[in-house]
């Protein structure tokens, strides 16, 4: 057991030690055998991935970059949907970890025999392990009911955007004497407070998430798709608004249809689908107004990250930074696999592999130049 501490902290120093821009990503921690990782995430200290169990338990991993200690959540001594959950592999298993408040949000996608994705948390708080359900987001195979949006985490605050559907004219449809046409009837962003949801007031329905510190930033849905799935536009604008009261701060109009964004404290980045092409863009998110952009290949993933210095974006295994002074773009390092949750935490960017014979966790320390 001691040998196993002191090479953890032996990784973790070695990662620390990587202070160089070009510096060769680090491993901080191996799957002791075949596993694989669904998803990761960090926040502040905390780092916490969902290793799938196979035909044992899956598991959420909540580890310390500072210290060797390590939780497993949820707890097993209580019932729970995680454990023994067979999850549809055609969606993603999403993952978003709290620091301050010690919490994490994880989901759990359904296909068969109703289309549906739990969300669920636990804490890191003795009493708070136990799993938490939050929601089950299902619609019908028409798509009517309700969709999930993108999740994400900062500080105390852990978010999820929910678009609700349904149609025009339900009883007309059902008649068939009426279109049956699709409509978002509701949603919004709800947040974790205690082992309960809350909407934050204000917010409509919504397709995507990002939040930072005390503020929330949102892409609300635009289109109702023929299969019912709720679509972004490039006809509403991103809010940013305060987290506990949905005061509308700013207010950013994107160039095209945006499909991912990320927040900092002085720094919104979007990920936006024009006639020309994709371009990364970032915005001031105190006025809204544009900062940059750069042309990004269309083949980049519909995933960011940020700081207050640099976005992060990957175009298939290759780790890519653009600087918000300089908008200079750069290569900081190749993946060796898919790279898995991309993100970056002050200047430790970071992200899972899965590998033919294990999966890793891997950090590359990067500064404001890229």
């Amino acid at each position: 057991m001691m040998g196993w501490l002191v090479a953890v902290v032996a990784a973790w120093a070695t990662v620390v030690s990587q202070t160089a821009t070009r510096a060769q990503p680090q491993t901080v921690w191996s799957s002791p055998s075949r596993g694989t990782i669904a998803a990761f995430a960090q926040d502040g200290s905390e780092m916490a991935w969902f290793a799938p169990g196979g035909r044992s338990c899956n598991i959420v991993h909540l580890r310390s970059t500072t210290a060797p200690v390590e939780i497993q959540l949820p707890a097993q001594n209580a019932h729970n949907v995680t454990c023994h959950f067979v999850r549809s592999t055609r969606a993603p298993v999403q993952l978003a970890v709290a620091e301050t408040s010690g919490n994490v949000l994880w989901t759990l996608p359904l296909q068969s025999p109703l289309a549906l994705d739990y969300v669920l948390g636990a804490g890191i708080a003795p009493k708070q392990r136990a799993e938490v359900r939050l929601l089950e987001a299902a619609h019908t195979g028409k798509g009517v009911g309700q969709w999930l949006g993108g999740i994400s985490g900062d500080g105390d605050t852990l978010a999820f955007a929910v678009t609700s559907v349904g149609w025009t004219d339900e009883s007309g449809c059902l008649a068939g004497i009426a279109p049956c046409t699709l409509v978002k009837t509701g949603g919004g962003i709800y947040v974790v407070r205690g082992r309960a949801r809350v909407q934050v007031p204000g917010t409509s329905a919504a397709v995507e998430v990002a939040t930072a510190g005390s503020t929330t930033a949102y892409v609300p849905t635009g289109l109702i798709g023929q299969d019912g799935q709720p679509l972004p536009s490039a006809d509403l604008p991103i809010d940013i608004v305060a987290t506990a009261t949905g005061q509308v701060i700013a207010s950013v109009v994107p160039q095209g249809v945006p499909i991912a964004i990320a927040l900092a404290p002085h720094v919104l980045a979007t990920l936006e689908r024009t006639p020309l092409g994709v371009r990364l863009a970032w915005y001031d998110p105190t006025t809204g107004s544009v900062r940059g952009a750069v042309p990004v290949p269309k083949t980049t993933a519909a995933s960011l990250t940020a700081s207050d210095d640099l976005v992060v974006f990957h175009v298939g295994r290759s780790l890519r930074a653009v600087n918000v002074a300089t908008h200079r773009v750069r290569l900081l390092a190749t993946a060796s696999a898919a790279p898995v949750g991309v993100s970056l935490e002050g200047n430790r960017l970071a992200w899972a592999e899965n590998l033919p014979r294990y999966a890793r966790i891997r950090a590359l320390y990067v500064n404001g130049k890229g």
